[in-house]
């Protein structure tokens, strides 16, 4: 516990030595990031938390480095957490990714694509929970079978078999980012991209984009992100204007991908012009008559998101204040239909509202919330971990402030 207190430190300490690695001064990382020298010597010192993604991936991309090499994931704690040895299951993803273009190694036969689909519910539910050791476990398998499929089959079978690849490589990608595993979530991207164009499935390709968005963040190349949206939305455009439902929803969800660009890139009016369209996106999911078909490219995307994309987003400005009311306004029922893994994210979202407003029990009290809802992801979150340590501090300060005042009343000069 005394390792993961001093992390704060710790963080500054690697933005030193990064920077002085690089040879840049304090004043040149301090233009780069369009902060003052004395903001960089801070942060050198662990004097100010880095708590908003915005703040690491501009300094990573300013010293040159990945993100995770300032925050250090993955963290130490993961290996304790429940169904730990994921280490094992990423080696073994990495492989089958790394040999996409030899003969599969599996024996038998493989299954037909639509029961590698009923396959792939399972793993819906397990990215619902935010079980993403266990999602890793799940993908080699899957992988490979569906890799000998692509081999075994012909037509819109072998065209199948490529898109259950590439929404496979969604869901390890997920879990990577989790899990803090930068090479893992890179070579499921390119797989994405290299199956889904294959899949004969006109959307693929723009979620495959979709993962693409979100990997230009770590390098804060937010007008790329927001051209490569544009992008794979104006391939889309033709389905969503007709509304298939599916196109709903993959088109929705890139434009909430492109409103957390907007707002990292400090555009405020861009960010919510996005907003407005995902809400438009979301109004036309929830009119549809007859039953939804089945979510095969795992985006979950609906109102509720729409909503806690918006107070993320007002955190991405700095916020608190219009996060906290937009809060108010969310639609408790929209929320609490979220999966488990995005009210995790929403409630330490709310977390970092409350403590940047001054109410530290609140800013508990949510965090406590997240973690009873996904204990893995937000255990192993840069942000949650930084909200924890502001709060720990600010209660040391606190019993210093009192006990020093107590010393004073007894003339304790010892103290």
């Amino acid at each position: 516990m005394p390792n993961q207190l001093e992390e704060q430190e710790a963080i500054g300490q690697r933005v030193r030595r990064q920077r002085l690695k690089v040879g840049m001064t304090q004043a040149d990382l301090a233009s780069a990031v369009g902060k003052t020298q004395a903001w960089v010597s801070r942060v050198e010192k662990g004097r100010i938390e880095l708590d908003r993604a915005t703040l690491i991936n501009a300094l990573a991309a300013a010293l040159h480095c990945h993100p995770n090499t300032l925050i250090q994931r993955p963290y130490s704690t993961t290996g304790a957490e429940p169904g730990s040895g994921w280490h094992a299951a990423a080696t073994s993803i990495m492989r089958e990714l790394r040999r996409y273009d030899l003969a599969p190694v599996f024996d038998g036969a493989p299954r037909s694509a639509a029961a590698l689909w009923q396959d792939m519910r399972r793993l819906h539910r397990l990215r619902d929970a935010a079980a993403n050791s266990a999602i890793l476990h799940e993908i080699p398998d899957l992988l490979r079978e569906s890799r000998a499929l692509v081999e075994a089959a012909s037509g819109r079978e072998r065209e199948e078999a490529f898109a259950v690849y590439a929404v496979t490589c969604k869901f390890a990608h997920t879990a990577a980012h989790a899990l803090g595993q930068p090479e893992l979530v890179a070579l499921c991207c390119e797989r994405a991209v290299w199956a889904a164009h294959r899949s004969g499935d006109p959307l693929l390709p723009a979620m495959a984009d979709w993962m693409r968005v979100w990997d230009m963040w770590a390098t804060a190349d937010y007008a790329d992100a927001l051209a490569l949206a544009d992008k794979a939305l104006g391939g889309i455009q033709e389905q969503y204007d007709g509304g298939d439902p599916l196109a709903l929803r993959v088109w929705g969800a890139l434009q909430l991908r492109s409103a957390v660009s907007a707002a990292r890139a400090g555009n405020r009016d861009e960010s919510s012009t996005r907003i407005q369209h995902a809400a438009e996106a979301a109004r036309r999911v929830d009119a549809h008559v007859g039953p939804m078909p089945f979510d095969r490219h795992s985006v979950t995307f609906s109102t509720g998101n729409v909503q806690v994309h918006e107070i993320s987003v007002a955190l991405e400005m700095a916020d608190q204040r219009q996060a906290l009311r937009l809060n108010r306004r969310t639609d408790p029922w929209h929320i609490a239909a979220l999966p488990k893994s995005r009210q995790g994210h929403h409630h330490m979202d709310l977390a970092r509202a409350w403590l940047w407003d001054g109410n530290r029990e609140r800013a508990l009290t949510e965090l406590e919330a997240a973690e009873g809802l996904a204990p893995q992801l937000v255990r192993n979150h840069p942000i949650a971990r930084a909200t924890l340590r502001q709060l720990v501090y600010a209660e040391r300060q606190l019993t210093r402030q009192k006990l020093r005042g107590m010393s004073d009343r007894f003339s304790l000069d010892d103290l």
